[in-house]
């Protein structure tokens, strides 16, 4: 059995031991800032929101969205159902509705997130971050492009 020490080159492994992984992009796409946009997410359940709004956008990728709550209940490896709307900007619409002939652009995606991290941002609120994990590859593609036109989250 080869230790990870064997499998890895020498100059390489200086550069393991003294990288912080915590540092590491681990993300598979750039996340946008829409903190100052106020767009609110809802959570949703048979085609209505549960409660009143889940929260705020704080960012979003096209793979993943950080939101800020007062929900407390929340914990990672739990999944949740979510309804994000997004505004057209510049002419683009987020998602695709493909529930006709033609394909349309649309403001609205349902589906479910996967929370990987919750952390408190202050006594009343929480960042709950986590992967948008049934969104088909079409709509991920329209949501890259149209986050394209927003701010890169820092």
């Amino acid at each position: 059995m080869t230790t990870l020490q064997e499998r890895v080159p020498a100059d390489e492994q200086e550069k393991t031991k003294s990288h912080d992984f915590d540092s590491v992009e681990r993300r598979e796409h750039r996340r946008h800032d829409l903190d100052t946009q106020g767009i609110p997410v809802d959570r949703w359940d048979n085609g209505r929101r549960i409660g009143k709004p889940f929260g705020q956008i704080v960012d979003l990728s096209a793979s993943g969205v950080r939101i800020r709550t007062q929900h407390r209940n929340l914990k990672p490896d739990a999944q949740i159902r979510l309804r994000l709307e997004l505004p057209d900007y510049a002419g683009i619409s987020p998602f695709i509705d493909r529930t006709n002939k033609t394909p349309e652009g649309k403001r609205e995606w349902v589906g479910w997130m996967a929370i990987s991290r919750v952390q408190p941002v202050n006594e009343n609120e929480l960042d709950v971050a986590g992967r948008l994990i049934d969104m088909d590859e079409m709509d991920r593609g329209m949501l890259s492009l149209y986050l394209s036109t927003q701010p890169i989250a820092a």
